[in-house]
């Protein structure tokens, strides 16, 4: 475990802390005035590798050479020329820091972090983190990697769980949950909807999916998994014959079908490793899920029984009523997706770059 210290003067700035993967949502902007929960559990830290935050510079600004360099090759409308390796963690880990008044204009609800960092060394003033609680932003706090050092704390670092100790654990991601939002004079509003983590996981791995797809119509497992791919990819690519069919693999799981020709496997929670399908040889590669979005099309909850009346029979545990859905049809995120795609070489195909400029037409997302 580490903590990590003001590099102006060695203060104490989080309580200790273990390294684990970037959500694949730490970046979503969801919905308009939704008040989203905490990004990172307590005690827990993540390194953003990419440079992210301001500074900003549009696309006519950086151009093709430079975004190649970078690993991007579609077009964006800007991007972050701040410094890699931010670090994110809770609000409730951070220690010894002080909000910077001038420094949370812009926002809407909350602090969003535009102007650069809003949070000071108590110690020393060094400006040293991002506080990010405005609404429809997951809130974090982002320490500057170039104002803060890790400091080792404890005898040994945690080792990661294994896979089979990940699936012992059963923590899955419920695909509905509910939702608050301002703009009530009585306080907070509620809905059940889709879960803005299943929303960002389906964006990474449906640019995956295209790119694995090769212009090829794609199936994928029956339930779950077709409410929230199967609509989309079906509009995004063409039909008929020969088709190529995504399949689960992971740990727990039968060995992957012979005929499967892409393969949904977990990431890793701690390390962002990706489960590798032994001797599967999947042509399209593997397409990424966050692991408790994949636990849950894997080893899916059992549904609550129906209501009974009288006593209760044999076998029906209670007569609640059923869990609560959402009210419309799954869409994928819009910004992960793209954000995905731009990052992967296929993307330079013309068919795909057609789908980064016609989104809105398409109405998928």
């Amino acid at each position: 475990m580490v903590v990590f210290v003001c590099a102006g003067c060695g203060a104490r700035l989080t309580a200790p802390l273990s390294e684990v993967a970037l959500p694949v949502h730490a970046h979503q902007t969801y919905g308009n005035g939704v008040q989203l929960p905490v990004l990172m559990e307590p005690g827990t830290f993540a390194v953003e590798p990419e440079p992210w935050g301001p500074p900003w510079r549009v696309w006519e600004e950086t151009g093709p050479e430079e975004a190649a360099a970078r690993g991007i090759h579609a077009p964006v409308h800007a991007l972050s020329h701040g410094l890699p390796g931010a670090i994110a963690i809770a609000p409730g880990d951070a220690r010894g820091t002080l909000l910077i008044p001038e420094k949370g204009a812009g926002s809407c609800c909350g602090l969003d972090g535009a102007d650069g960092p809003n949070m000071a060394c108590e110690a020393c003033g060094l400006p040293v983190a991002s506080r990010i609680d405005d609404c429809s932003l997951w809130q974090a706090v982002w320490l500057a990697p170039d104002a803060v050092r890790r400091h080792p704390v404890g005898d040994a670092d945690r080792v990661p769980l294994s896979w089979a100790e990940l699936l012992a654990e059963e923590r899955r991601t419920p695909p509905f949950e509910p939702i608050a939002s301002w703009g009530s004079r009585r306080g907070t509003r509620h809905w059940w909807l889709w879960s803005p983590r299943w929303e960002a996981a389906a964006g990474r791995a449906l640019a995956h999916l295209l790119a694995a797809s090769e212009g090829r119509p794609v199936t994928v497992p029956d339930g779950l998994a077709q409410d929230v791919f199967q609509r989309t990819l079906d509009a995004l690519l063409p039909t008929g014959p020969p088709r190529k069919r995504a399949a689960l693999a992971g740990p727990g799981q039968p060995a992957p079908d012979a005929d499967a020709d892409i393969f949904l496997v977990p990431v890793h929670p701690q390390t962002g490793e990706w489960w590798n399908p032994d001797g599967a040889g999947a042509a399209g590669g593997p397409v990424p899920l966050p692991f408790g979005v994949w636990l849950w099309l894997a080893r899916p909850e059992p549904p609550l029984h129906r209501p009974a009346s009288g006593v209760l029979p044999d076998g029906v545990l209670r007569d609640d009523p059923p869990a609560p859905r959402a009210p419309h049809l799954f869409r994928a995120d819009w910004g992960v997706f793209q954000h995905t795609m731009v990052r992967l070489p296929a993307v330079r195909s013309p068919w795909l770059r057609e789908i980064l400029t016609d989104h809105v037409r398409l109405r998928l997302f």
